[in-house]
């Protein structure tokens, strides 16, 4: 089974990639869902963020409004962080490969926006960057209910530099023309493995 690894910076298109890729019938590990399923009610994160970070949990699941207000802006606390999410994801993350491994899958992908940024280039056999025009990016950040130009400037500041990311990359997927384009990119390479 040939694992995908899919990235790409805040508002570079990596949902509407991992959609065509579901539609393709490949499976998806979403990260970010994984997040929210670890942070929700019941979850495994939720009692090492309220020890670590007391008074960001409330009804049995983590308030990402006050966790957010705890760790922007704080290196420190963004490790502490990371230390308690990451191996639960990894962990979440093994166990759909695993999965997929059992059905014969041919391909599965992982969408993880920091992929690159945690060396999770190292899991997959191909890094696939999800990329469009900075101007394209802004626009498409910017009107997400709640996301202000600072809040922008703080997610990209956590993020590899997109021109990096695409030199880095094994597949580029240009999103920024229309999602027909970014779509046939992804048919394309789904034929080509």
């Amino acid at each position: 089974m040939k694992v995908i690894g899919l990235t790409g910076s805040i508002g570079m298109g990596k949902s509407t990639a991992s959609n065509t890729f579901r539609r393709l019938r490949v499976p998806v590990f979403d990260a970010d869902a994984a997040v929210h399923a670890l942070q929700g009610r019941g979850g495994a994160a939720v009692a090492p963020i309220e020890a670590a970070f007391p008074g960001t949990t409330r009804d049995g699941r983590v308030s990402r409004e006050a966790l957010r207000a705890r760790v922007l802006g704080d290196p420190a606390a963004l490790k502490r962080l990371e230390a308690i999410m990451h191996p639960l994801v990894r962990r979440a993350e093994r166990a759909f490969l695993a999965a997929c491994r059992r059905r014969g899958e041919a391909l599965a992908v992982l969408d993880v926006p920091l992929l690159l940024e945690t060396g999770g280039q190292h899991r997959v056999d191909l890094v696939v960057v999800v990329s469009a025009p900075a101007a394209v990016q802004r626009a498409r950040v910017l009107r997400r209910g709640g996301m202000t130009p600072d809040r922008l400037a703080a997610i990209l500041a956590r993020q590899m530099p997109d021109a990096r990311k695409r030199r880095m990359a094994d597949h580029v997927i240009h999103t920024g023309l229309t999602r027909h384009h970014a779509q046939r990119q992804i048919r394309a390479l789904v034929r080509s493995l």
